[in-house]
């Protein structure tokens, strides 16, 4: 498509895109009405304020509460200052804060810079990704622990690696989905920072069990392994693999598991030969891929670990193939079969998120120069350069040319120049997941749970 060349053209282009996002979102997506944030917000309240205790609290009218270690509820303390309202404004902040240094991150080291025509379309690109969308109206925290995360290898992109490990250690003591990236240091022989990242989120671990030790208690030998606190695990926003074999009706867990460790060998062959060309970026990709197939429960809104995956195929000259993927991720398809995701077109569309993070585990180019030569191989060890999760990636939505490889590999400095790179329609209804039927007493996901908040509109 050939962007415009004057500066009113690329205003009526932008105010255009602003203007169909704003309708796709209004009539489409519909918003989660906070239910996560609602979670939150009142497991804090009843605790601080009315002496309850941490994973008794559960949202009025549904059987759903609080699912993250011990160490989460102590991060969310401030709320207990705050109204709802109030809160939710708070989060907003937050997120907005938390996409711009993703975003930043990403686009580190690209030989040009977005614009504010070029940041302006990403905010109209990223507002139709459904796992944001969803991050947003649950008020749920994925984008705060993608920026810690990739804040972790920016530090050592940057020859500040002291306090790299903090971010991921962080993030792993919020929740538990995150800690395979201590994995990923490990493989890199970044043992400094696995060890500060593993001492980080056992120290969190340990200080919650000092605060709150029945609850921790209660977390580490009851919660932490009762799936059904969190939902079913055939419903369809649940697109790991635990969720497809869930819905195929598979109750083995013998399944699940060979399944897991089929993953994790792949992750693992995969992401050595991505650190051992120096490619951080692709290897960071790959980590939030398996992190995300491999987690019993990952929920649509849990989708937005494969941002980086979409850096680097734009880094690596697939435009096309990221443009077409993320489309997919943009169209709520998955929520065609919530009633019923049985047969083959079940299987295929109602798992549809599912195959794209597989595919993607398998095929994101990894272990390349982007300058088309096979990249030097590097030691892993402790000399070897320090792990950029995205430096060198071109803006995802820049209107100008990216850089090319030779460009490229001049502007990060590096010998191979490798760098980072829903609901259905709505019918007679006005729920979260777009279905016709009557919400459910008890919601089983997030996604569901925010129809106990929903209204439902009058048959057209």
């Amino acid at each position: 498509m050939r962007q415009p060349s004057t500066d009113r053209g690329r205003l009526a282009l932008v105010l255009a895109l602003a203007a169909a996002v704003t309708v796709f979102t209004a009539t489409v997506p519909l918003l989660r009405d906070w239910f996560d944030l609602r979670v939150y917000h009142g497991t804090v309240d009843s605790w601080i304020h009315q002496g309850g205790r941490i994973y008794d609290y559960r949202v009025p009218g549904t059987a759903y509460g609080f699912t993250y270690p011990p160490f989460a509820a102590l991060a969310m303390l401030p709320m207990a200052l705050l109204g709802l309202s109030a809160a939710v404004v708070v989060c907003l902040l937050l997120d907005l804060i938390a996409l711009t240094a993703v975003l930043r991150i990403l686009a580190d080291g690209a030989r040009r810079r977005p614009g504010l025509y070029g940041w302006a379309l990403a905010v109209c690109l990223l507002a139709l990704f459904e796992p944001l969308r969803d991050t947003v109206s649950f008020g749920q925290v994925n984008l705060i622990l993608l920026a810690l995360v990739l804040a972790d290898g920016r530090l050592l992109a940057t020859g500040r690696g002291r306090w790299a490990g903090v971010g991921i250690g962080l993030a792993a003591a919020v929740k538990l989905t995150p800690a395979l990236f201590i994995g990923l240091l490990l493989l890199a022989r970044r043992w400094r920072a696995a060890g500060v990242a593993t001492a980080v989120a056992a120290g969190a671990t340990a200080l919650a069990a000092w605060a709150v030790p029945d609850a921790s208690r209660f977390y580490w030998t009851h919660a932490m392994w009762d799936t059904t606190r969190v939902g079913r695990l055939d419903y369809v926003s649940n697109q790991s693999l635990q969720g497809m074999l869930a819905r195929l009706g598979e109750p083995d867990r013998a399944v699940w598991a060979a399944a897991v460790l089929l993953v994790l060998g792949v992750w693992a062959r995969r992401t050595r030969r991505a650190l051992a060309a120096a490619d951080w970026t692709a290897a960071f990709a790959l980590t939030g891929l398996a992190a995300c197939l491999v987690s019993p429960v990952t929920w649509v809104h849990h989708l937005v670990w494969l941002l980086p995956s979409f850096a680097v195929l734009l880094r690596t000259g697939h435009p096309r193939v990221a443009g077409a993927l993320y489309a997919v991720l943009c169209t709520s398809v998955v929520w065609l079969w919530t009633d019923d995701a049985s047969g083959v077109a079940g299987f295929l569309g109602g798992n549809a998120y599912v195959w794209i993070t597989l595919g993607l585990l398998l095929a994101l180019p990894a272990g390349h120069s982007s300058s088309g030569r096979s990249g030097t191989r590097r030691s892993t060890s402790a000399t070897a350069p320090a792990p950029n999760p995205a430096a060198a990636v071109t803006a995802p939505v820049s209107a100008q040319p990216g850089p090319s490889s030779a460009e490229a590999d001049t502007a990060t400095g590096s010998a191979d120049g490798s760098g980072p790179g829903r609901d259905r329609a709505r019918g007679v209804s006005s729920e979260p997941t777009g279905s016709t039927r009557p919400a459910d007493a008890n919601p089983q996901s997030s996604s569901e749970r925010a129809s106990s908040y929903t209204v439902k509109a009058p048959p057209s």
